[in-house]
């Protein structure tokens, strides 16, 4: 059975892959969300229920970024605002379009070394053998990897501490990928298979790939992460899940919200997926 919860974000959104509660990089907020707020996460394709007010802040920032946490989602205030004015003149938006980075891109990753937020060893060797996975497809897209103690790149993998197990992801945003990928203190003491598998994932959620079974999460309370206007397109060729969660879901794909004793491989409908995008 997979048992830990992964995670999802986009510029704004952060997603979590973890076992036990967010580490206390995101500090909540007791606030009840403002009507406004409410309505313009189911607009942006985000569930409000149960949504609370979060910041958090990533190496090398000065201030926190303040927003709004629902379920494994993060949506920062500023960029709630952008995603609620975006759209054509007929008011629909495109999720795609938004949420993928340009083609043929060559993007620049950093396993973080720095004090407080370097990756260990066994996370390095993840992110290693991740980058490997994604380079050995048949993609556009390019990942040149250095560890190095700086935020200077496109994307940024760092040691987010606590106990807890899974990580954090930024979605696309002007053709870039996500930049910051948090990843939970706890796995150092999991195996590199299982670092492989969530770094992937994460990896994945920063060039747009969201959770195979959003519709009905594997993980947590099994919720709709919620798809709204800008939806959750489906990529060709891939399995669609009906409204039972049979027989059409892909349970071996790198994107499922939940993760156990992995072998740190992508599924072929993984591949399908990317090749589609890039």
């Amino acid at each position: 059975m997979k048992l830990l919860a992964l995670c999802a974000i986009a510029t704004g959104f952060v997603t979590s892959c973890q076992k036990e509660e967010l580490t206390n990089e995101i500090q909540t907020e007791t606030v009840e969300l403002s009507k406004a707020h409410q309505i313009a996460l189911w607009d942006a394709g985000v569930n409000p229920n149960g949504a609370k007010y979060h910041s958090l802040q990533h190496p090398g920032e000065i201030e926190k970024t303040n927003g709004i946490l629902s379920g494994d989602i993060f949506m920062a205030l500023d960029q709630l605002a952008e995603q609620a004015l975006a759209g054509d003149t007929n008011g629909t938006k495109q999720y795609r379009t938004r949420n993928t980075v340009s083609q043929g891109r060559t993007i620049s990753v950093v396993g973080f070394t720095g004090s407080g937020f370097a990756l260990t060893n066994v996370m390095r060797n993840g992110l290693q053998r991740a980058v490997n996975t994604f380079n050995a497809q048949n993609i556009s897209l390019r990942f040149n990897l250095r560890f190095a103690a700086t935020t200077n790149a496109d994307m940024v993998i760092y040691n987010a501490g606590g106990s807890g197990q899974g990580g954090k992801a930024e979605f696309p945003s002007g053709g870039r990928p996500g930049k910051f990928i948090q990843i939970f203190g706890g796995m150092n003491s999991l195996s590199s298979n299982v670092n492989t598998h969530v770094i992937i994932h994460e990896m994945g959620h920063a060039i747009g790939l969201r959770h195979t079974d959003y519709a009905r999460r594997r993980c947590s309370d099994g919720g709709n992460e919620g798809s709204g206007a800008p939806g959750a397109i489906r990529i060709p060729g891939t399995p669609s899940e009906n409204r039972w969660g049979a027989p059409g879901l892909d349970r071996d794909s790198v994107m499922i919200s939940c993760f156990g004793n992995e072998d740190g491989r992508i599924s072929n409908f993984d591949r399908i997926a990317l090749e589609y995008l890039y």
